[in-house]
This record gives structure tokens, sequence and C-alpha cells, in this order.
């Protein structure tokens, strides 16, 4: 039942983030809520790249390079069919991930250098989050921003 209970929880994650995600294009991708924020491509990128990276430490191995965490915007967000495509792989990655990975391994210890060391459990539910997040903070982008 846990499977199928994560198995749901990325399929919300996935469908509710695409509303967001979807609406991001050539047109309003540079939108900004002010000058100093990020666009919406970027942060779109960012959903992307940090996808993939997050997924080292559950041992899924990527070639993906951070251009986003901690860094200005510059204009990394404008292949934007490159930053849905990582989210694809993304959320594609952790669908295999957690069909293969037994139940008792979600309690298993992650050493991050952001929250320190946490389950398994507690880091995937990390990963949606912050694709809600930055979903929410995209659609309020291009809402208000130009």
């Amino acid at each position: 039942m846990q499977k199928q209970l994560l198995l749901d929880m990325l399929a919300q994650n996935q469908t509710t983030c695409w509303s967001a995600f979807d609406i991001v294009n050539l047109e309003n991708g540079s939108f900004r809520l002010n000058q100093q924020a990020a666009s919406a491509g970027f942060m779109l990128r960012h959903v992307g790249e940090m996808f993939m990276l997050f997924g080292l430490f559950f041992g899924l191995p990527t070639t993906v390079q951070n251009t986003t965490m901690g860094q200005s915007d510059t204009g990394q967000g404008e292949d934007i069919a490159g930053s849905r495509q990582l989210i694809e792989q993304g959320y594609d990655r952790f669908h295999n991930y957690i069909d293969v990975t037994p139940d008792s391994a979600w309690l298993d210890p992650v050493d991050t250098p952001f929250f320190g060391i946490v389950s398994r459990m507690r880091l995937f539910s990390h990963v949606l989050y912050h694709n809600a997040y930055h979903a929410g903070q995209i659609g309020l982008t291009i809402a208000r921003g130009h």
C-alpha cells in the first residue's frame, strides 16, 4: 500500500504543478514580478534541474548541471521545451524509483547539505514541496508579472 500512496502523491504533484508549468511559453517566459525577481522561464528551469539533482540523493545519476540554484537569472530559462523535458524526466525517474524501492528503504537516512540527515521519505516530500512551491511562483509571475 505504501508504494501506491507514494505513486499517488507523485501523480497528484505532477497534475497540480503542470497547470503552472504548461502556461510558460516564449512570450511570457521572461515575465518577472519585479526587476530583482527571477523570470518564469528561469524558475521552470530551476525546477527541472533540481528535480534531476535531488535524484542524486536517491542514487539516481544525472549529467544535469546546476545553472540556477544560488545563481542570478541571466537567461538560463530561455529553453522552455528543454526545461519541461527535465521536469518530465524527473517525474519518470521518481516514478520508477518508487516502483523498485522496498517500503522499508523509505526510512533509510540520507545525508543532505540543507537538512542534515533525514529519511528518504522526508526528502521525497521535500522534492514534491519544492515543485509545488515554484509552480505557485510561476503561476503568480505569469498572472501578475511583465
